[in-house]
């Protein structure tokens, strides 16, 4: 069973810890045909839907957003537009996923002792996932949501034939938050940019420092939005969460 066991958990912890969040929304959106983050999504903004959670949060002082040079403007005036208070600053991003995200946590005080790294193409994220993740970082200093996979996982190589087997009952499908102690994944974020490594998350890089990555119980419905039909499906979130 590759979750931990929150019961465990919260005896041991009486209350959750302050950290800090970067929302990164540099991404080019080329499946999606235009930049997903500014799309209306049941009357607001993918990127407002995305922070809010956030903002709303006891866990989280602080927000840094990291986006395009040339949408700088757009999104601080998006947060000021929808009372993002804890929005403290709007910065720039890299080249890749994992720069985007460097540059996000380079602009962390020297305070901060956790920081959650969210995709913006993630508006569905709850509270309580927040707090779940926070709580269980403080803990073991790197925290993940891991959804179980439902289908048959197999192995293939660059010609799409099946190579080998993974057993169901040990994969998982990461999500995004994911919190982390801030020293150890600014180190991580650092050294896979320096060593131009391609990594699909931050955990990657957080695991290949030696940091044991410890999941928490993601949701189904924090789902990515990649391609339009995805967003036929946020719609059907929000409905079924009564906010449409």
């Amino acid at each position: 069973m590759p979750f931990m066991n929150l019961k465990d958990l919260f005896s041991r912890k009486k209350s959750d810890p302050h950290c800090s969040a970067v929302i990164v929304a540099a991404g080019a959106g080329e499946r999606m045909g235009t930049d997903k983050v500014f799309l209306d999504l049941g009357g607001e903004p993918v990127l407002v839907r995305a922070v809010k959670p956030f903002q709303d949060s006891e866990c989280v002082d602080e927000i840094i957003i990291v986006t395009k040079t040339e949408k700088l403007s757009e999104v601080s005036d998006l947060c000021r537009a929808n009372g993002l208070t804890k929005v403290s600053k709007v910065v720039s991003g890299g080249a890749t996923r994992t720069e985007s995200a460097l540059a996000g946590v380079s602009e962390l005080g020297s305070k901060c002792r956790l920081v959650a790294i969210h995709d913006a193409a993630r508006p569905f994220i709850t509270g309580e996932l927040i707090r779940n993740l926070v709580s269980c970082a403080d803990v073991f200093m790197a925290a993940v949501p891991a959804v179980k996979c439902t289908d048959t996982i197999r192995i293939v190589d660059d010609d799409g034939v099946i190579t080998g087997d993974t057993d169901r009952n040990y994969a998982v499908q990461i999500q995004t938050p994911q919190v982390f102690d801030a020293d150890i994944i600014k180190g991580a974020l650092s050294y896979a940019v320096t060593h131009d490594l391609a990594l699909t998350d931050d955990s990657s890089a957080a695991k290949m420092m030696g940091v044991k990555v410890h999941t928490v119980p993601g949701d189904p419905d924090n789902i990515k939005l990649t391609v339009p039909d995805d967003l036929v499906k946020g719609t059907a979130i929000l409905k079924s969460r009564g906010v449409l």
